[in-house]
């Protein structure tokens, strides 16, 4: 088998910036959807449809 134990791997070395900005993106993006959800729901059971 291949040895992987070459390098050394430092705990909470590794840049996550791009990972970080994606979760941010989904987070508001649900957040969006949940909202207009919620607001569409509303409406529907204002107008009794």
């Amino acid at each position: 088998m291949a040895d992987h134990h070459d390098t050394e791997h430092k705990h909470g070395s590794m840049n996550i910036r791009a990972q970080e900005k994606t979760f941010e993106g989904f987070i508001r993006i649900s957040v969006w959807v949940a909202g207009i959800s919620i607001a569409i729901l509303i409406f529907m059971a204002l107008v009794n449809s």
